[in-house]
């Protein structure tokens, strides 16, 4: 079922892209790099968003027959768009120069900027490519709700949720931004900012979002909260380690790319307070340093392992995926939904990439 979902919004997406870069390409030929640079970044990705809209909408008893499920899968594709805003801008907040192992969005227009000898700077032209194209995915995630083909009352059920997870998506990307600023985070306002930034519009928006397309009751989506939030915590933590310790062949982005940029992340905060006064200083003397080395990089890895911050982190991760599952066994989600969610359970946390 996992599987036949992700083609069955892979298609759902291709799709509208296609409808939408026609649209854009009648407006004016200059317009081409843009469309055709979304629907590039739109090719990778593990949906993991849609995915739990549709387990949402399963596990509630949608309607699992042609071309109800298709049209879930319409529905769901706004959940991709909007994460293809979030993380545009991100990679130009934080100056990222690589996503999924290619140049980022704002990387890309600032190259073709240089190659075409433009007028102005190349890097400012990049930026403000980025932003224009990520606010316009932003805009075609409602454009593909809306033109999915779900009913009134479904439309009506669902909206207030999509602009809670708006919401909150943006409130979490000022809260890290905000936390990157700092001297010192705690834990617990990492763990929060965790939950922000990516737990709730990953999972458990998601969730409800697919549980409002089959119109289900409010019981159903307090049940989806107990699962979502704490997996939610449990797949940016895992995010958290891999942006520090991952392969960056399988991650798409350079080596400990959190330490250069100086995440705040509930890894830090606890190595910072495990580290003793010298160590600290070493350690923050080249965390955020974009300018760091292969070796400066490789020394602030060896002492969060020293500081038994992975170890914490792990057994939260542990626990908190521990509290999904069983959440997520509850006789009143589906049989089919139970089996989804304990798989995408396991995608979410247990992953290299």
């Amino acid at each position: 079922m996992l599987s036949g979902s992700r083609l069955g919004i892979d298609r759902a997406l291709e799709d509208f892209l296609t409808e939408a870069t026609g649209a854009l390409n009648a407006i004016d030929p200059n317009l081409a790099p843009i469309s055709s640079a979304l629907q590039q970044f739109l090719a990778g990705g593990k949906r993991l968003r849609p995915l739990f809209a549709v387990a949402g909408y399963i596990g509630a008893g949608g309607q699992v027959q042609s071309p109800a499920l298709e049209t879930i899968y319409k529905a769901s594709a706004s959940l991709e768009l909007l994460q293809a805003c979030a993380l545009i801008h991100d990679d130009m907040m934080d100056g990222s120069d690589t996503r999924r192992g290619a140049p980022s969005i704002h990387r890309q227009f600032e190259a073709a900027h240089k190659a075409r000898t433009g007028v102005g700077n190349s890097e400012d032209f990049g930026g403000a490519a980025a932003l224009l194209l990520g606010d316009l995915a932003l805009v075609l995630s409602n454009q593909a709700l809306n033109e999915s083909g779900i009913n009134d009352e479904q439309l009506r059920r669902v909206n207030p949720i999509f602009d809670t997870m708006k919401t909150e998506l943006m409130a979490g990307q000022y809260l890290d931004m905000h936390a990157s600023s700092q001297v010192e985070v705690s834990v617990d306002d990492a763990l929060k900012i965790a939950t922000y930034k990516s737990g709730k519009y990953t999972i458990e928006r998601p969730l409800h979002f697919g549980g409002a397309l089959a119109l289900c009751a409010p019981e159903l989506q307090e049940l989806y909260s107990a699962y979502g939030i704490p997996l939610g915590i449990a797949f940016q933590l895992r995010d958290d380690l891999l942006g520090v310790f991952g392969d960056s062949s399988l991650t798409g982005k350079p080596a400990g790319d959190d330490l250069i940029e100086g995440k705040r992340t509930a890894l830090i905060s606890h190595a910072l307070s495990e580290l003793s006064p010298t160590e600290r200083a070493e350690f923050t003397a080249n965390f955020g340093n974009r300018r760091a080395t292969s070796l400066h990089i490789s020394r602030m890895r060896e002492l969060i392992q020293k500081s038994g911050a992975v170890e914490f982190i792990e057994k939260i991760i542990e626990e908190k995926t521990t509290l999904a599952l069983e959440a997520g066994s509850d006789p009143r989600i589906t049989s089919e939904g139970r089996e989804l969610l304990a798989q995408l359970a396991i995608a979410a946390t247990r992953r290299s990439a």
